[in-house]
């Protein structure tokens, strides 16, 4: 090599931590080693016979270890949501709710709505205060913000029509986690340094868990055990999703919702049923889709959005590019204006999913697009779904 040479520190995201040596005249001569830069940018996961991914790394591994033992992919998902409920409290949970979506082996796709549900005495105007406004304290944090507890009965129902292996099995491992103690992650510590101080605190039962003897709430690195959380699956692992909404769980909500203005009942409790459900369906550039029906409005706003991005060469605009982000953000407003006003719960509106996830009502908004030029999302109103509704049906009544 001739001349003078100096190292140069490629600033490339993807390349950073690269020397190279430029030298003035230094002829190109291959590479010592296949070093494989191009793998090197990122680490995919790969496997053959099953992979499990949750927000925590521990109830991840619940997951699949649930395979390794024999079980399919409903039982690794009813474990890892019980895992959850012990490891990330702050989503996963028995007092919440959610969807499920599966596909058999069969090829059959189905989905299952264990969402919560407004208890009996809910009404329209609980959330506002004395003057008439909206009243975020009681729609967030008061016993009022709670709806009736939807997982247990959805994990039941998915491990009795789908999954193999016995339910109480599936939340040993929870049982396990919550008695013997889990270690804080950081997300963990920084939400009860924050929410913590804001809700928690404020109710006994939940301070009693999260904080500790002196105060403080459970910090990065150290042991959280949930005793009562441990007995409350171990009740339900033994008597199964009764245990939950009409025996002794039960009785203790009951109890909490009525000596703090709640509205959640054993009545509620006893008649709340997971319930499963068509999925919506479409396809994509000759791909099928599926996705959660309603009560969800993701699902069909999949859907949707994805119909109108059909009408667009986004592949010629190139992936992560200003005219394809363009594309994509003006057919989510139009999704997200149509969900304010077509959306709702299906046991009590009638909500016009085949309008919706209409190709021709896709290709009218579409039209409406400017590659250019952003639309604000305030002129933005939900599409007339007229032409797109079908009018092939008919309704009788006999007295």
């Amino acid at each position: 090599m001739t001349g003078q040479g100096k190292l140069t520190r490629l600033a490339g995201p993807l390349m950073i931590g690269l020397l190279l040596w430029q030298g003035a005249s230094a002829a190109p001569t291959a590479p010592a080693v296949s070093y494989g830069v191009d793998a090197d940018t990122f680490h995919p996961v790969k496997e053959q016979h099953g992979m499990v991914s949750s927000v925590d790394a521990t109830a991840t591994q619940v997951g699949v270890d649930i395979l390794k033992q024999g079980g399919n992919a409903v039982d690794a998902a009813i474990a890892v949501g019980y895992a959850l409920a012990v490891t990330h409290p702050q989503a996963g949970n028995l007092g919440g709710g959610g969807f499920m979506m599966l596909r058999t082996a069969s090829g059959r796709t189905t989905a299952i709505d264990f969402r919560e549900m407004a208890p009996t005495r809910a009404s329209r105007d609980m959330f506002l205060d004395g003057q008439g406004n909206a009243d975020s304290k009681k729609s967030l944090t008061s016993h009022l913000a709670s709806g009736v507890p939807g997982t247990v009965a959805g994990f039941a129902l998915a491990n009795k029509e789908y999954g193999t292996m016995p339910l109480s099995r599936l939340i040993q491992p929870a049982i396990k986690l919550a008695s013997k103690g889990i270690v804080v992650n950081q997300a963990l510590a920084d939400d009860l340094k924050v929410y913590g101080k804001e809700v928690l605190i404020n109710h006994p039962n939940s301070k009693a868990i999260f904080y500790k003897a002196d105060g403080q709430p459970y910090a990065r690195g150290e042991t959280l055990v949930q005793r009562n959380l441990a007995h409350s699956l171990t009740l339900i692992a033994s008597q199964g999703p009764d245990a939950f909404y009409k025996g002794a769980i039960a009785t203790q909500i009951d109890e909490e919702m009525a000596a703090h203005g709640g509205l959640i009942s054993k009545v509620d409790l006893a008649k709340y049923q997971a319930i499963e459900r068509k999925p919506i369906s479409g396809t994509y550039r000759g791909y099928e889709v599926f996705s959660m029906p309603p009560p969800s409005s993701g699902g069909i706003h999949i859907v949707q959005i994805l119909n109108i991005l059909e009408n667009f060469d986004l592949a010629k605009m190139g992936f992560g590019s200003a005219d394809a982000m363009q594309v994509m953000a003006e057919a989510e407003k139009y999704a997200y204006a149509d969900r304010s006003e077509y959306l709702g719960d299906p046991d009590f509106v009638k909500v016009p999913w085949q309008a919706l996830t209409s190709k021709a009502y896709a290709k009218s908004l579409a039209q409406q697009i400017d590659v250019n030029k952003a639309r604000p999302s305030s002129e933005i109103k939900p599409g007339k779904l007229a032409p797109y509704e079908s009018n092939q049906t008919t309704h009788f009544s006999v007295g």
